[in-house]
């Protein structure tokens, strides 16, 4: 599942210099002063880029003290503000041109090389004339500023205070120009040839009139409001100011969007993949690249999952007849396992009450195993909870938000609960690894208590190493005896289902497969429910080459311990071998390099 952070991928930044060092604990420098001085340029970076989004300062927790004025400010999105966004990340690319690499110790060296190739990135979309080569269409069925800011506004805004309230008006304000700034851009992608798949914009509409039917008074932007301030004791008029805000500007805005919409709709270009819009292969070709931070082809990855999807079905045979289910192909015995009553939660309130409750017990019972393969434990707290009724048609099946940098809001994993009868129990033990302990959450939690990198680097990220490691860390939950009997099966489904996304991705975007092939192929592979599955395809339509870094990350993580394992011998320890997370994420060529010299200074020892 995708980690989120806010509305555009954000690759590190904060405000005044004095709050970003006052944020992370002191490094201990080499005695090169090279070492310093990049040190600081990562801090002006940092602080430059944080200036330019204010909504990714409320998810880290550092919109407070000189920087308490961005907690008012959404992230502007317009053409102006993103090409200040490129400026500002060019203008850095050419301050960590002129340090001396020579003169850096080896752990700022690392450092230097993973910022600058998170730089790099940033600017492959605007060489293609898009924003992200991952995101190409400014609206779709899952993004767009009317979706994104007021589920931001619900569960990461904070408010604590008659300040934050106000805080959130201006906010709310501001919606209104933010969704005029994705109408101007979508105008001048579309006049490019940019423009999402019509059932997308289906998709979209239909969540824009949900989002638009209810009186004012009755929105889910003032309903949060409310019922926050309420909660603290805040008082103050905030349902009439709310209220007269989305009546006067928001709902003008959204059905300018709708119109633009209705309009463009006609005008999509036939098909489903990347290959359907101008440069589509060389966007493509990037968002693969961006995703999986390796030069692997489509054509590469394409065989490599089909490959994968032919050895996880092979396990699965065993498993699945091991437990009485002989009769159909796996993915046919995987559907029927789905259905049998004793593995569904009731389609009700309290069946989703259960539901989350038995993920909770689910983390509960992997922090006490965590001891035996992990020597530095995370101690962030993770909520788990439903993503919000409004956006659930349009959302991924599930994500995970991270804490704030100060401990202000806890790490937050999301579930679609829209269709309970997606979550059979015996796969919900294998989500919970991913999302919780030891996947995102226990990686993100260290990297985020780490003394051994500097800020920028705990805010930045890599979906190829983060999503490769929750998929490694299913896998070693089973290595600590963590499932319990069908459960197994849901471990290895997981594993089945990534490596079709392999297949999926790749056909959609590279081989022009549709979205209803590509559906077919997962329902049949997979054994997972069609209406899941068609979310699911959708997704990777429109988020171009995600899917990919899951089990791409997974295979690095895999051949970078199994070669340790076959250098060390006797010598290999596990919890010395996961130490590495406090290295902070990084690209996959530059994380096997980095396990290698590891395990040269352990034989060294």
């Amino acid at each position: 599942m995708p980690i989120l952070l806010s509305r555009r991928t954000f690759a590190g930044s904060v405000g005044a210099a004095t709050v970003a060092v006052a944020m992370r604990p002191a490094m201990a420098f080499a005695a090169s002063g090279e070492d310093a001085r990049l040190d600081a340029l990562f801090t002006r970076i940092f602080d430059s880029q944080l200036r330019l989004s204010p909504q990714s300062a409320t998810s880290l927790g550092l919109d407070k003290g000189a920087l308490a004025g961005l907690r008012s400010q959404l992230t502007d999105s317009s053409q102006a503000g993103l090409a200040r966004s490129v400026a500002n990340t060019r203008s850095a690319l050419a301050d960590l041109a002129r340090i001396d690499e020579s003169a850096l110790s080896p752990s700022m060296k690392l450092n230097l090389d993973v910022v600058r190739y998170q730089l790099e990135r940033r600017l492959d979309g605007p060489t293609l004339g898009v924003d992200s080569p991952q995101s190409p269409y400014r609206m779709t069925q899952r993004f767009c500023a009317a979706f994104n800011v007021p589920d931001f506004l619900d569960s990461t805004h904070p408010i604590e205070s008659a300040a934050d309230a106000e805080a959130y008006l201006l906010r709310l304000s501001a919606l209104s120009k933010a969704i005029d700034d994705d109408i101007a851009v979508q105008r001048e992608q579309a006049g490019r040839g940019i423009v999402a798949p019509q059932w997308s914009l289906d998709l979209a509409l239909v969540q824009l009139r949900k989002l638009r039917t209810p009186a004012p008074e009755d929105s889910s932007m003032v309903a949060s409001l409310v019922r926050r301030t309420a909660k603290k004791g805040i008082s103050g008029s905030w349902q009439l100011r709310a209220e007269a805000i989305v009546r006067n500007a928001i709902y003008p805005a959204i059905d300018r969007q709708i119109a633009l919409i209705e309009q463009l709709r006609p005008r999509s270009s036939a098909g489903d993949g990347a290959w359907r819009i101008p440069r589509g292969d060389e966007i493509y070709a990037a968002a693969l690249r961006q995703a999986t931070t390796t030069e692997f082809s489509p054509e590469e990855v394409h065989r490599i999952g089909l490959e994968q999807v032919a050895e996880i079905s092979a396990q699965l045979d065993l498993v699945l007849k091991a437990a009485g289910l002989t009769t159909g192909t796996v993915g046919e015995r995987l559907a029927a396992l789905n259905t049998r009553p004793e593995q569904l939660y009731p389609d009700s309130a309290q069946g989703r009450a259960d539901l989350i409750a038995s993920l909770n017990a689910g983390v509960a019972k992997m922090n006490a195993l965590l001891p035996r393969a992990f020597a530095t434990l995370p101690d962030q707290p993770l909520d788990i909870r439903a993503v919000p009724v409004e956006i659930q048609d349009g959302a991924a099946n599930g994500y995970y938000y991270s804490a704030t940098l100060d401990g202000s809001r806890p790490a937050i994993y999301w579930i679609n609960l829209k269709e309970v009868s997606d979550w059979p129990k015996y796969s919900l033990p294998s989500l919970t690894y991913h999302e919780g302990t030891p996947g995102h959450h226990l990686q993100i939690s260290l990297a985020q208590k780490s003394d051994n990198i500097p800020l920028i680097r705990k805010t930045g990220g890599f979906s190829a190493y983060s999503e490769g490691w929750a998929l490694y860390s299913e896998q070693v939950a089973d290595e600590l005896g963590a499932y319990d009997g069908i459960e197994k099966a849901g471990y290895l489904q997981s594993f089945l289902f990534r490596a079709s996304r392999l297949v999926v991705d790749t056909g959609l975007h590279a081989k022009r497969w549709s979205r209803e092939k590509a559906t077919d192929y997962m329902v049949a592979t997979t054994g997972f429910t069609r209406p899941r599955t068609q979310r699911e395809v959708e997704r990777y339509c429109t988020n171009i080459g995600q899917a990919c870094s899951y089990k791409m990350g997974h295979i690095a993580w895999l051949r970078a311990r199994e070669k340790a394992q076959k250098t060390m011998g006797d010598k290999f320890d596990i919890k010395q071998f996961h130490e590495v997370l406090l290295d902070g994420a990084m690209p996959l060529s530059i994380l096997e390099k980095r396990i290698e010299e590891r395990t040269a200074a352990a034989m060294k020892a």
